[in-house]
């Protein structure tokens, strides 16, 4: 059984994580939905691949009216997945194997069941917790928009409006109440004292609102609730609540400035944050190498590893992405039908792999990414995603990275258990675990084989290497070198003394082709 690579007290530098999406992962009891039980009987699978870390979407109490984001009780788990009892055990048992477990908390919003949210519909004082304002006579408090699409304001049966960044029934709390903070403060105490390593931070940028509720308009700083410069106070008072338990914060920031990105990863705030412009990046080598550039760039004078992450539970899956025209990503760019060539997608997505896997910093990995699942279409009557119904229909959303993972391929339900919440499509066993465990080809041996080998590269800075047009190149450890091809034809390797491995064969001449990555012993 494989062993994660780092056993250090600043793993999270340079860490391989796992992102287990609980609902879609492994069904232990047989109802259709992955549960924790399901995830403790696939310990081994993840030990074998060498993660370091896993990291959980919400598995709290919740309606799951947007996935688990809408929590209803942090304090709980939600019985889909399973009990409190079950996430100790699964926490302390990962941890035997060497892997370290990361918790997902939300901190702008709550389910519109939660015991808050509910007496303050009631009229009770904790309306002051969230965001109620009289409207302009039939009209909102503001022209906010929602994430998901539509008005972000919502109107209860005493003519208040509330906000809602996201869904309705996910009501926005207002953080400049001591109430709300000490509440999270207390949260993170509850899970570092169970044992967790970690918490990532959903819509960490989103939290402070201007209390004039002011319409956004564009091109006008500050802005009304994105990245308000009151947010770093939270943060530095969670940073202290973490530094008793040695726990680390990784936040979802989604900023376009990476100065203002930078900001958020100073030394007595978040420890990482995750590396969007990489992931959404066009499968370009310009492009590429100057968005790995700017990451670093933006990371060094704060003295903060950067992450990698290919894809995630909210973005369109690699193969299928890496195989469209447009190889990037963007949320107003998704629509229903858009032809990919797998073949293609799967190819660029295996020399994406052991780019990323190169890179200094911390490496996260979507479940199923290690078994090049694609993305898949979901008939319209099982869609569940609010996305698509807020869109009006024209939106897919987000379910088709979501569908259960294939663990066998002669089982029912390629063996994740009763019949799954989201259907798994026609040829989802030619994706098992079982049958690419067997072939060192697959993508799973490929990932299972990259992140052993991953340590050669070091903790040394990068370093880029001389290479033609279309080509990546680039050094971390002496005599350790990473090729990507990304042009239109094959390409000479630099001098080396071993290939230590490859996405894919060199052609007859020996040379890299098109689409492929190498790791060579120079």
């Amino acid at each position: 059984m494989g062993q994660p690579t780092h056993a250090r007290e600043d793993w999270w530098r340079s860490a391989v994580i796992y992102q287990v999406y609980v609902r879609s992962f492994a069904d232990g009891d047989g109802d259709g939905t992955g549960d924790l039980a399901g995830v403790r009987a696939r310990l081994p699978y993840l030990a074998e691949l060498g993660v370091d870390a896993l990291w959980f979407n919400p598995w709290y109490l919740s309606p799951m009216r947007d996935g688990g984001y809408d929590v209803a009780d942090y304090r709980a788990i939600d019985p889909a997945f399973g009990t409190l009892a079950e996430a100790e055990k699964l926490i302390a048992e990962a941890r035997e194997l060497g892997i370290r477990t990361i918790v997902d908390i939300v901190p702008n919003h709550v389910s519109d069941q939660h015991p808050w949210f509910r007496a303050a519909l009631a009229g009770g004082p904790e309306r002051e917790l969230f965001h109620f304002r009289p409207g302009r006579g039939e009209l909102p408090p503001n022209a906010w928009r929602s994430q998901f699409g539509g008005p972000a304001w919502t109107r209860v049966d005493d003519g208040d409006w509330y906000l809602h960044l996201f869904a309705p029934e996910q009501p926005d709390l207002d953080w400049a109440h001591p109430t709300v903070r000490q509440e999270h403060e207390d949260i993170l105490r509850f899970w570092f004292e169970r044992g967790v390593a970690g918490v990532r931070v959903d819509s960490a940028a989103l939290l402070a609102k201007d209390p004039l509720l002011p319409d956004f308009v564009e091109g006008r700083d500050p802005h009304p609730y994105v990245d308000r410069d009151e947010l770093h106070d939270v943060y530095r008072s969670w940073r202290a609540v973490a530094d008793e338990y040695d726990g680390i914060f990784v936040g979802e920031v989604w900023l376009p400035d990476t100065d203002r990105f930078a900001r958020y990863l100073r030394p007595d705030e978040l420890h990482t944050a995750f590396n969007f412009p990489f992931m959404t990046c066009p499968w370009d080598a310009r492009r590429l190498r100057a968005s790995i550039d700017g990451t670093l760039a933006a990371h060094a004078p704060v003295g903060a590893p950067a992450t990698w992450v290919l894809c995630n539970h909210d973005v369109t899956r690699t193969v299928t992405r890496y195989g469209r025209a447009d190889t990037g990503f963007d949320f107003a760019a998704k629509a229903f039908g858009t032809p990919t060539d797998l073949v293609l997608g799967t190819r660029r997505a295996r020399a994406a792999a052991l780019l990323s896997l190169a890179l200094p910093g911390a490496v996260y990995v979507y479940q199923g990414e290690e078994l090049a699942l694609p993305e898949a279409e979901i008939p319209l009557d099982r869609v569940e995603d609010p996305m698509h119904f807020r869109s009006g229909g024209t939106d897919p959303g987000r379910d088709g990275c979501r569908v259960p993972l294939p663990w066998a391929a002669d089982a029912p339900h390629t063996g994740f258990g009763g019949e799954p919440w989201l259907p798994q499509p026609a040829g989802w066993a030619e994706y098992a675990a079982d049958r690419q465990a067997r072939d060192p080809d697959s993508m799973l041996g490929l990932y299972r084989r990259a992140i052993r080998l991953r340590p050669v590269f070091g903790d040394g800075p990068l370093t880029w290497r001389p290479a033609p047009e279309g080509v990546l190149a680039f050094s971390r450890a002496a005599g350790t070198t990473c090729v990507v091809n990304l042009a239109e034809t094959a390409a000479a390797l630099p001098p080396h003394s071993e290939l230590l491995l490859g996405s894919g064969p060199l052609d007859d001449r020996g040379r890299l082709p098109k689409d492929t990555a190498v790791w060579l012993r120079t």
